[in-house]
């Protein structure tokens, strides 16, 4: 039996920072096994969240330019926690930081140049996971859900909650996974607009009142009626939902408190329509479920048939990572690594570009 050392690097929709977990993972009895032994988060200046959310917007040449400095930075921050861990790492499995992602053009970017986070962290790297499925015509997203299907089984539902919220579930002998909508972005905008990196513990939303016209606004928005699967991201956000908010008269506590209610709504419709059995249980993990007002109010939607549990902070806030980190080892294992159940592809695909330090 084999233990895969990997250090796992996320940076998600909700744009606080990058996400490390040095994970070690196997294989036993035909199940996989994982420890996340140490985590690390690296908090983006104002100036690189800036950098990252507008590069949407840039030009192809700072666009290419901004994909080389962040690999380069992806390398350097890899590097500074290896050396501070003192332990053996087999590879480096990277997401990046998504920019563009328009799958029916057939279009997905994940910033983070992977031979220069090889070069500079001088370890081999796996990264681009979503570009292979959507060349097979897949929404190339989620791609969490085959870690939730092979280390956490035991849940009929997993939730995370990030900057969106997705959701992934057995049906049928098939993994099924779609974003559902709006989870942490919505909160955060409103939130920096105030000067706040947060609402700890949903302390502000719990404050204030519902705002029904805005929260029917929401209910209505079309992505809500579209079959799965189905994703979606910062354009959506960008299009969609900041024009509500700025032509909103709500105080900021009731703009707060009505999106967590028709996060919840949203989140608890889904899974009362896919629940099987009459005691469920969802996994919540993501930045969301360190919201206490989030996590209470989500209960409240669901009733008593099915239960939120979150798990300790450290899977909550890094299991993301370790997906990634065992993502990677499946890929150099040459095994199915995205399901084309989840995306939509035309098959399910072992994704993700290896690149080995120059020089090596």
């Amino acid at each position: 039996m084999s233990t895969y050392k990997v250090l796992g690097l996320m940076s998600g929709t909700s744009l606080d920072g990058l996400d490390m977990a040095y994970c070690h993972i196997w294989k036993d009895n035909e199940h996989w096994h994982f420890s996340i032994k140490h985590t690390k988060d690296v908090s983006y200046t104002d100036e690189m969240r800036e950098y990252l959310k507008n590069a949407i917007y840039l030009s192809e040449e700072d666009h290419a330019q901004l994909h080389k400095d962040y690999g380069v930075w992806l390398g350097e921050q890899a590097k500074l926690f290896i050396e501070e861990l003192g332990e053996e790492v087999d590879f480096i499995a990277s997401h990046g930081h998504t920019s563009h992602h328009r799958p029916k053009e057939g279009i997905t970017f994940q910033l983070g140049d992977g031979q220069l986070l090889a070069n500079t962290s001088g370890k081999q790297v796996v990264c681009d996971f979503r570009t292979k499925d959507v060349s097979l015509k897949g929404q190339g997203a989620p791609l969490v859900p085959i870690g939730d299907r092979l280390f956490f089984h035991d849940y009929e539902f997993c939730l995370n909650l990030g900057g969106i919220s997705n959701i992934s579930f057995e049906k049928e002998g098939e993994r099924i996974a779609f974003d559902i909508g709006l989870a942490n972005m919505p909160l955060n905008f409103i939130t920096h607009k105030m000067g706040l990196s947060y609402d700890d513990d949903g302390q502000l939303a719990r404050s204030g009142n519902l705002d029904q016209g805005l929260l029917d606004q929401l209910n209505r928005l079309e992505y809500y009626t579209l079959p799965y699967p189905k994703s979606t991201g910062y354009e959506w956000f960008t299009a969609k939902i900041i024009p509500l908010i700025k032509a909103s008269k709500a105080t900021d506590a009731d703009l707060l408190h009505t999106f967590i209610h028709h996060n919840c709504e949203q989140i608890a419709t889904v899974a009362h329509t896919y629940a099987t059995k009459p005691q469920s249980r969802i996994l919540a993990t993501g930045g969301g479920a360190l919201n206490g007002y989030f996590m209470e109010t989500l209960q409240d939607k669901l009733g008593t048939d099915i239960t939120v549990v979150v798990p300790d902070k450290t899977l909550v806030a890094y299991k993301e990572a370790l997906v990634f980190a065992l993502m990677g080892v499946l890929r150099l294992e040459g095994k199915i690594n995205v399901l084309s159940s989840v995306t939509g592809a035309m098959e399910d695909s072992g994704s993700g570009e290896v690149f080995f330090p120059e020089g090596n």
